[in-house]
């Protein structure tokens, strides 16, 4: 079973993206911010990250930097989650070394059928 990591500030939401993907058969653990997920995902080392961009404390693009140049981080693939998708966000994101966006809102099929398919890619 893959572990997921969600960094999520608004609750509904983290909710929501953690009861999916439990329902589809993931172990998910949750994070309320950047730093918090930082200080995380050494610890139950997920297979995917799921990253809010905006997020008080440390922003996603803050966090996925950290986590790209932490050895033990570095090969996990970061997604962002995000209502914003402008062309610089985007960019922005991939720089920060992000595998990809999904843009909010999105449905819970759309959501498990992305996840599985970057799972896959990183033969997970």
């Amino acid at each position: 079973m893959a572990k997921i990591l969600i960094a999520e500030d608004e609750r509904d939401i983290r909710d929501l993206v953690a009861f999916t993907l439990r329902f589809a058969g993931y172990e998910v653990f949750t994070a309320a911010n950047g730093e918090e997920a930082v200080e995380l995902a050494p610890k139950v080392s997920p297979d995917l990250i799921l990253m809010d961009v905006r997020m008080p404390r440390m922003t996603g693009y803050e966090a996925c930097k950290v986590m790209k140049a932490t050895p033990d981080l570095k090969d996990i693939p970061v997604v962002f989650l995000t209502a914003r998708g402008q062309e610089t966000e985007i960019q922005q994101g991939l720089d920060a070394g992000a595998e990809e966006y999904l843009l909010k809102p999105f449905a819970p099929d759309q959501l498990t059928t992305r996840v599985k398919a970057i799972l896959a890619k990183f033969g997970k």
